[in-house]
This record gives structure tokens, C-alpha cells and sequence, in this order.
């Protein structure tokens, strides 16, 4: 008997932020409809990259403890400067970054942490939406994802 395909098993899979604690807070913001945008450092995504977003693209979010959470669609894809980014940008990161200086001061501590912080730094900037939240507790006790309300 041939086993059902595996919904997104072969799309890019990440988490935000650089901690557990982090990618469950930023993933709670994500499934609240908070948070529609993303960035990264520029350096981080080399042209050619797999895990460069791209627009169109399907990517699964994972939670603190790396089970699928969410499919997310890239909606915009630009690159700037971390001095550019504007207040609308910093309001859809949702972060709690509702003004552009707590967005700012908060992602300088980020990029200082993970490899390099300057205020001409190239960011890759991305929007999305979100296109299926996937129950993780299926997920996790079957070994495979399965849309949230279905079972796998």
C-alpha cells in the first residue's frame, strides 16, 4: 500500500529569530496575524541560496522545538539598507516593534549577536502571508505533517 504524500516535505523549512524562546514568540505573532514581514542579513542569503526567499514560494515555519507549524507564502521580496527600513516595515515585522526606534534598537541587538551589526548593512527584506497553520501535535506523533483539523 503506497503512503500519502507528505504535505510540504520537500519546501525550505526555518525558524525565526536565533533561539527556541524566540521562534515560538515570533511564530505565536505569525499564527495571531501580527507579524507579515521578516528580514535578514543580505551576507546570510547568497544569491543562489535555497533558503533566499523568493517570491511565490511556500516555506514551512518551525516551532521552538522544530516541528512544522506554519506554510507561509513570500509575497515581496527587496533589498535595503538596516538605516532605510521604514516605519511601515518595522510595524509589520510585529515584533512589538511598533515604532521604528524599538525596531531598530532591537535588530542591531540581533545582527550584533549573530555575526555583525552596521547601519549600512544589506538586509533581505521579505513579506508574507500565511497560507496553513499544521497541527503539530499530529505532526509530532506520526512523524509527518498534517494540516491543522486533519489527521495524518
Amino acid at each position: 500500500m503506497t503512503q500519502p504524500a507528505v504535505p510540504y516535505a520537500s519546501v525550505v523549512t526555518f525558524s525565526f529569530g536565533d533561539s527556541p524562546a524566540m521562534a515560538d514568540e515570533l511564530l505565536a505573532l505569525v499564527l495571531a496575524g501580527r507579524k507579515t514581514a521578516t528580514c535578514g542579513a543580505l551576507r546570510d542569503f547568497p544569491e543562489g541560496s535555497p533558503d533566499r526567499p523568493v517570491v511565490g514560494r511556500r516555506d514551512v515555519v518551525l516551532d521552538g522545538q522544530g516541528r512544522r507549524a506554519a506554510v507561509i507564502e513570500t509575497v515581496e521580496v527587496t533589498v535595503c539598507r538596516f538605516d532605510e527600513i521604514d516605519e511601515a516595515f518595522a510595524y509589520d515585522e510585529g515584533e512589538g516593534f511598533r515604532t521604528l526606534v524599538d525596531w531598530r534598537s532591537g535588530h542591531q541587538g540581533y545582527f550584533e549577536r549573530n555575526g555583525g551589526f552596521s547601519p549600512d548593512m544589506d538586509l533581505i527584506c521579505e513579506r508574507f502571508r500565511l497560507v496553513e497553520i499544521l497541527d503539530r501535535a499530529a505532526a509530532a506523533g506520526s512523524g509527518e505533517d498534517a494540516p491543522a483539523g486533519e489527521t495524518a
